[in-house]
């Protein structure tokens, strides 16, 4: 018996593998029956890096035009190629870019799905695979026979050993998938080396009778937690020097020592560290051999289209069951934009995608607040809604005092040039004679707006009855209507062109009369604006200048 273990664990551990590889690199067609150690020794299973897994299931995602990285998006022109590059050469990674980047969405993207299912002993906490161990080892602990290390080294902890001695050819592993290997740490003054590397546990001594320098007085640290993973340390530059020390071994030869504690560890990790452009450049922020050491540099930046920064809205927004005109979306967006072009604001700080992303769930929540749940019809934000964003946004003045006071006034004239902008661009191209009628049609009339009206009801006030007095403009909104409907549908096939949920943007028959309010609120807007004006605006409404 004692003579065949150990004629399987070297033949195995000699032997090609006897699988096929199917979807990721090192997966075996039939993983999912693979549930034992003895499952695992049958099939000659070899361990694939993570490095080399990312690698490898990049270049089959390649070949296959698949998808790389759901998710992010306004990268494609220089990022994006960038990352491919890295991980194609396996090198560790710094993404340099301002709040609001995706720069932990791209390592965890990378983590999920550049990673392949791994083997684990089920329920290791640093993500233990049977083969880790070197086969005299492995037979060793089979045969519950003391490890007679000359160099002591950590290959799976404790707990895993403990479940190999007692259950020998069937211990029992599960398929852990790449997201469940990523292991985010985010570097603030009070994290410690023994975070990162792990520390002797006193009462792991004191339970398990076990002496100090042994392998079973450790408590595995964040590093190797992410074994067979990604590791992500976000705004490493915050990490003192002797902190960053402790990461510089791992980069340099993929293992580590804590303190005077004489074991090695190799967490097998790919490494991807994040950075602020200005803590980066900052001299003595990352000590130079590390700063050398990741080997790949790629700097983010914010969405350069409006385009993109209405994807990105869609994506991230987290909102309950509404209906988003694209209109809407256009107009954060172009507050974003425009707020990172001002000279008013602080861009050393940066504007985060997440300016425009809370601002989208704070409108459908004014939507709800002052329609929608009174009335239980859809949730639609309208332009009137537009101003209740101002509790969302989030920037730093760099010209004027950084009150609260000057920042309402800067974002009031944001909302007012984005929403300019817009309403104008859906009335370009209008016939002037069906311009002028409208302005005739207004005079000694008024058309109310309010959040509190409705669409369409039997109350007087009422867009859709307001409308009956107004045939010239009712024509004119037709006309916009028809070209919102026709963008709405092409933005919903762009937004599923990246997978992302068109719920939210997709027309249906029950938001009809809240669609085209909110489409009259645009249009009359836009009247206001054209030049030379074609409706004056007052407190509750627009009449004839």
């Amino acid at each position: 018996m004692v003579q065949d273990l150990e004629n399987l664990v070297n033949r195995s551990y000699s032997s090609t593998p006897k699988y096929t590889e199917i979807m990721a690199a090192g997966v075996p067609e039939d993983y999912k029956q693979i549930r034992t150690l003895g499952d695992l020794l049958e099939i000659n299973y070899k361990i694939v890096g993570a490095k080399e897994q990312l690698r490898r299931n990049l270049i089959s995602k390649i070949r296959n035009d698949e998808i790389k990285y759901p998710g992010i998006i306004g990268f494609d022109d220089f990022v994006i190629p960038a990352l491919d590059r890295a991980i194609l050469s396996c090198h560790d990674i710094i993404l340099v870019g301002q709040i609001g980047q995706a720069k932990t969405r791209i390592a965890q993207t990378v983590a999920e799905n550049l990673l392949s299912p791994m083997p684990i002993i089920r329920g290791s906490m640093t993500n233990d695979c049977p083969m880790d161990l070197p086969a005299q080892e492995l037979i060793f602990l089979l045969r519950d026979k003391e490890n007679p290390m000359s160099i002591p080294q950590f290959y799976v902890d404790s707990d895993s050993m403990e479940k190999m001695r007692n259950n020998k050819l069937d211990t029992p592993i599960e398929w852990v998938e790449g997201k469940r290997r990523f292991k985010y740490v985010i570097a603030t003054p009070d994290i410690s080396v023994k975070d990162l590397v792990g520390q002797i546990d006193a009462i792991k001594i004191t339970k398990k009778g076990a002496e100090m320098y042994e392998i079973e007085s450790y408590s595995p640290g964040q590093l190797m937690q992410a074994k067979h993973g990604l590791f992500c340390i976000d705004e490493l530059p915050v990490l003192d020097t002797r902190k960053q020390v402790a990461l510089l071994s791992v980069l340099q030869e993929g293992r580590f020592t804590t303190g005077s504690y004489p074991v090695i560890f190799e967490p097998k990790t790919a490494f991807i560290a994040t950075a602020n452009p200005i803590d980066y450049t900052h001299s003595g922020k990352i000590i130079e051999p590390l700063y050398d050491r990741l080997k790949s540099h790629i700097h983010t930046h914010y969405p350069k289209s409006v385009r993109d920064e209405m994807l990105i809205i869609t994506q991230e927004a987290r909102i309950p069951k509404s209906f988003v005109p694209v209109f809407i979306l256009k107009i954060l967006a172009r507050i974003v934009q425009n707020a990172r072009k001002s000279q008013e604001i602080n861009q050393d700080k940066g504007v985060s995608v997440r300016m425009g992303v809370h601002s989208l769930e704070l409108l459908v929540g004014e939507a709800e607040r002052t329609r929608s749940l009174s009335h239980n019809i859809p949730a639609t934000p309208r332009p009137c809604d537009i101003f209740c964003i101002s509790q969302g946004v989030k920037f730093e003045l760099a010209e004027l005092d950084d009150t609260t006071e000057n920042r309402e006034k800067t974002l009031r004239n944001l909302i007012t040039g984005s929403l300019k902008d817009t309403c104008l661009e859906y009335l370009s191209e209008i016939d002037p004679n069906l311009l002028d009628t409208i302005k005739k049609e207004f005079g000694g009339k008024t058309f109310q707006v309010s959040q509190d009206l409705l669409g369409s009801n039997s109350m007087h006030s009422s867009y859709d009855n307001q409308l009956k007095n107004f045939n010239s403009l009712s024509s004119l909104i037709n006309i916009v209507v028809h070209k919102v409907t026709s963008e709405q549908d092409e933005f919903v096939t762009e937004v599923q062109k990246y997978n992302i949920s068109s719920d939210s943007i997709t027309i249906t028959e029950e938001i009809g009369s809240e669609l085209r309010a909110a489409i009259t609120e645009l249009v009359l807007e836009g009247l206001f604006w054209m030049e030379p004006r074609i409706l004056e605006k007052l407190e509750g409404g627009y009449t004839a200048p």
